[in-house]
């Protein structure tokens, strides 16, 4: 074979090669957003995790997921565990992972698996028993006390050869049923993996690799990226002075959190080898989960070490083949969190979240505010009517919304809204466009406001499509409108003593105006969107829905699409 005919036969494999890269689910860049792509289209993953144990038999498999198809998913993230794929060393099972993707297919689902592999909630309790029998080969953390721990050590090449090697299995096996349908859409490495009863490992073999100098990739990276580093990792190594060559105590400082510094990176380290495995074999995406420190915990009382916000970095660096780092949700402050999770370079997936009445306006506020990839509650399977309802309601909408948001995706267009009783305004300037937007209930009329009963969130999202043109969705929210320069003053000094001005003469009161215009809202209408972006009509919503043209409201019963024009007058 000539050079030039192997040129172009080369060429030829590399472009189907690529060809066939685009066609299975990946990560693409749209403006300051990362999009995941599904049949190469943008997709929004309006998911639900299932719990722990109830991917574990057929039965449950083939219940659960047409009532998930009924509750308006179009995701379902499901556990694959070690110990049931491999119970014999050597020998694979994936009868499971097998049901779970014809049960998807036939209602109409896609899938995220959940790797149980070494590490789920810290512990080692997915690994199948020959693993957990065999401590020699597969040797513990030890806390800092001598006493072995149900958790294996990721300084083990025995711990980690094992794990990778029934992974890469469980790869193969993906791709090899589902290449070409695309059914399985991303997969989580380990779960909710960290350090629990200390912040460190101290094994003889972790002992010694904390003593060494701190690796140089990860000084460079640190080095490269200093301007961007989280406030609390960059504090810690200003008090060392910045340097570069030391070991951990020496660049960092000695603390619990140095310890929780070197857990991260040996856990960043240990999944970036199994994240390199799944990419040689189908490269789909891939993210880590993790744990939250809330409530004032030290390291060790939470998952010490895991893919928290203010270990990102140690974690980019130690994982760089990993797409996202992802909050687990369960303390509240929903606004907080996953703001911390929404980097440029960390795209925001929540793939697990208490289950409350309140999922629906939390999801449209991270789409709306942070351009997330997915949002997901937790035991998903026991949701209960009423909040299978609500749920439902909500995904209904945000499915016709998807081809407007992704369209929209990554140009700041998008404001999310989350209100409580204690969050209940929000100001959002566009241009010379003042929009105040507040909780349903803020309005003085509505006695439910008055009762002292505990008010349900409220939220949704608002998006500018063009300069006087705008989407308004979600559920428990009244918006208003006005120019930025609007405003009214009276002159009060001749006021009548009831405070109203007195007819004629110089007594009556002046309204003066400045600014050249106001806004006012034109149509208002409910819509629902086809799967190409349509809008079509349900209803105009003016008159008294809108307070005679004062405000645009959505009540707090009903999730809605509202598509609202406005105008300039003088």
């Amino acid at each position: 074979m000539n050079v030039n005919k192997f040129l172009i036969l080369s060429g030829i494999a590399l472009s189907l090669f690529a060809k066939a890269q685009e066609t299975i689910p990946h990560l693409q860049k749209k403006g300051t957003a990362t999009q995941l792509i599904v049949g190469q289209k943008p997709f929004l993953i309006l998911g639900g995790e299932l719990g722990n144990s109830s991917a574990s038999s057929v039965q449950d498999i083939e219940t659960y997921f047409p009532k998930l198809q009924q509750m308006g998913l179009n995701t379902v993230l499901v556990p694959a565990y070690w110990d049931m794929i491999e119970q014999e060393e050597g020998k694979f099972d994936f009868s499971l992972i097998d049901k779970t993707v014809d049960q998807a297919r036939k209602n109409n689902l896609k899938v995220v698996f959940l790797w149980f592999g070494s590490y789920k909630n810290s512990m080692s309790c997915y690994a199948p028993l020959w693993f957990k029998k065999d401590d020699k080969k597969y040797p513990r953390a030890y806390s800092k006390a001598g006493k072995p721990m149900e958790i294996a050590s990721s300084f083990s090449e025995n711990v980690l050869k094992a794990d990778n090697n029934v992974f890469s299995e469980l790869m193969k096996h993906i791709a090899a049923i589902d290449k070409t349908q695309g059914t399985v859409i991303m997969v989580q490495v380990e779960n909710e993996i960290g350090m629990l009863e200390g912040a460190r490992d101290y094994s003889k073999e972790a002992n010694a690799a904390f003593n060494k100098q701190v690796p140089e990739t990860l000084m460079k990276f640190l080095t490269k990226n200093k301007k961007q580093l989280h406030p609390s990792l960059l504090e810690k190594w200003e008090k060392q002075g910045f340097k570069t060559k030391g070991n951990w105590q020496e660049i960092f400082g000695n603390d619990v959190y140095t310890d929780e510094l070197f857990t991260a990176y040996s856990y960043a380290q240990y999944v970036e080898k199994l994240a390199k495995t799944a990419r040689s074999i189908h490269n789909i995406p891939l993210y880590v989960n993790a744990a939250m420190n809330s409530r004032n915990r030290l390291p060790g009382e939470y998952p010490a070490g895991g893919p928290l916000a203010h270990l990102i970095d140690i974690w980019h660096a130690g994982a760089p083949s990993v797409d996202m780092l992802s909050p687990d949700l369960y303390d509240g402050d929903f606004t907080s969190w996953s703001a911390k999770y929404r980097l440029h370079n960390n795209p925001l997936f929540v793939p697990e979240i208490k289950m409350t009445q309140n999922n629906g306006v939390q999801a449209f506020y991270a789409f709306g505010e942070h351009d997330a990839i997915g949002y997901s509650p937790f035991s998903i399977e026991n949701n209960s009517e009423a909040g299978s309802k609500r749920l439902s309601e909500a995904y209904s909408k945000l499915k016709q919304l998807m081809p407007i948001l992704t369209k929209f995706q990554g140009q700041s267009q998008s404001k999310g809204l989350l209100f409580d009783q204690k969050n209940t305004e929000r100001i959002i300037n566009y241009d010379d466009l003042k929009i105040t937007a507040k909780h349903f209930f803020s309005l003085p009329w509505d006695a439910r406001a008055k009762d002292g009963s505990i008010w349900p969130e409220g939220g949704g999202l608002i998006l500018r499509l063009a300069k006087d043109e705008y989407i308004i969705a979600g559920s428990g929210m009244v918006v208003e409108f006005e120019k930025q320069n609007e405003k009214k003053e009276i002159q009060a000094k001749d006021l009548g003593e009831d405070g109203f001005a007195t007819q004629g003469g110089k007594n009556q009161a002046q309204h003066i105006w400045s600014g050249t215009s106001r806004v006012g809202i034109g149509p208002v209408d409910e819509i629902s969107i086809d799967e190409n972006g349509k809008f079509i009509p349900i209803r105009r919503l003016n008159g008294d829905q809108t307070h005679q043209g004062r405000h645009v409201r959505i009540g707090v019963d009903d999730f809605q699409i509202l598509h609202v024009k406005l105008y300039e007058y003088q």
